[in-house]
């Protein structure tokens, strides 16, 4: 249990800096799911956080209808419910968007990133205690941004003071996380998070490398993610 509450004391420091930076235009409305969908989240930690010198797989930051609604990384709302058993009520952000609301578990958007990272998990391992053996799932940011008319901002296009002060507050908060779970590898799951993790891990004893997001908006995820990260993670010499 010391470990687990160890990856909770961590994501609370990190909403609580992060929760004050500000953001301006075209940034409309800033979510933090650590702390509205904080009750799944901690969850999550809690439950699958026990991996050591594993694998350590890292996304950018929460989908509107994945992270957004429940808490967990990549957390297409099926995913989680059905196959990581977790559904917790989650609350509400200060501000919120009126055409992006968090409705949780009761979202029946479908998050495709989500679907596909946990689908592969499921069909590659079985159960979710197989794959946590040896891997946790974490993103870089915690943060989702919303601009006109209600569209998703990544962090990397932020303006370059906002995306400084946020950054240096994820890299803390990667490294603290590296130190606990001490990872053998670290896996960006884009180039984003790839580049993010070498920058911040450039002093610790830890691999990094990189497999294609998920994402639909990528024409090579779109035919065939799974067999292609397959290939990916082979070639890099990861074993799972």
């Amino acid at each position: 249990m010391g470990h687990a509450v160890s990856l909770v004391e961590i994501s609370r420091r990190l909403a609580a800096r992060v929760d004050r930076l500000s953001f301006g235009a075209p940034v409309t409305h800033v979510y933090d799911p650590l702390v509205y969908a904080r009750t799944p989240h901690e969850a999550y930690l809690e439950r699958y956080g026990g991996c050591r010198n594993g694998t350590l797989l890292l996304g950018m930051n929460p989908g509107p209808f994945g992270m957004a609604q429940t808490g967990v990384p990549f957390g297409d709302v099926a995913s989680v419910r059905d196959f990581l058993g977790i559904e917790q009520p989650v609350g509400r952000p200060s501000r919120e968007h009126p055409a992006r609301p968090i409705e949780g578990f009761d979202c029946r958007r479908a998050e495709v990133s989500g679907a596909r990272l946990w689908g592969w998990v499921r069909e590659r391992f079985g159960a979710p205690a197989m794959f946590f053996s040896r891997c946790f799932v974490a993103n870089y940011c915690p943060l989702v941004f919303i601009e006109p008319p209600a569209k998703n901002r990544t962090p990397d296009r932020l303006p370059r003071d906002e995306r400084d002060a946020l950054f240096t507050i994820c890299d803390d908060a990667l490294r603290e996380l590296v130190r606990e779970i001490a990872p053998r590898t670290v896996v960006g799951v884009g180039a984003f998070a790839e580049a993010r993790a070498r920058g911040a891990l450039a002093n610790l004893d830890v691999r990094v490398t990189a497999i294609l997001h998920p994402s639909p908006a990528s024409p090579l995820a779109n035919r065939g993610w799974a067999r292609a990260i397959e290939r990916q993670l082979k070639e890099a010499g990861i074993d799972l």
